[in-house]
């Protein structure tokens, strides 16, 4: 499959080149990918968080959910405007995909969180490459710096009800 994306834009914003904005777009595909793939999981994650801590979890991932589609949505927004398409489909998300799979199904609640972590720190990890790699045109990369800052305070409310009274995450 080809993606719309390999391929060089015909048009661009203001300020911003066709090579400049050619060589963006792979990292906000990728960019874009992770966080369709965690809205996915984080739903997945509400859905099948059970145990004693399951009412404050499971009402606790429903505004991040939202707020991560929102993410997704401006990144694959601002792709179009750079004159790519964004691929938003799932074989090519689970193609292009370069980690495992969300472990967990119906589990308890502070084993979902600890594996939540894990795929913050990943999708963070994958944004602070991203804001590294569009330092060419700064709307976008303010578009994932802002992100980033989000990302990590979901990620902290994530870790907030993991650790234990010691402050530390087991």
């Amino acid at each position: 499959m080809t993606l719309s994306t390999d391929q060089s834009p015909s048009y661009t914003v203001p300020g911003t080149s066709l090579d400049t904005a050619g060589e963006l777009l792979p990292a906000m595909q990728r960019a874009l990918d992770e966080l369709n793939e965690l809205a996915l999981t984080l739903k997945h994650v509400h859905w099948n968080v059970v145990g004693p801590h399951f009412i404050g979890v499971h009402t606790m991932i429903d505004p991040q959910v939202d707020g991560v589609r929102l993410m997704a949505d401006a990144v694959a927004e601002r792709m179009a405007a750079l004159g790519a398409s964004p691929d938003g489909r799932v074989r090519g998300m689970v193609e292009r995909r370069q980690h495992a799979e969300y472990p967990l199904g119906r589990d308890d609640a502070i084993k979902h969180l600890k594996e939540l972590d894990k795929v913050y720190t990943h999708v963070i990890e994958c944004h602070r490459e991203a804001i590294d790699r569009t330092e060419g045109d700064i709307a976008t990369q303010d578009l994932f710096i802002g992100q980033t800052r989000d990302l990590e305070q979901f990620q902290w409310f994530v870790r907030a009800h993991a650790e234990n009274a010691s402050g530390k995450l087991d």
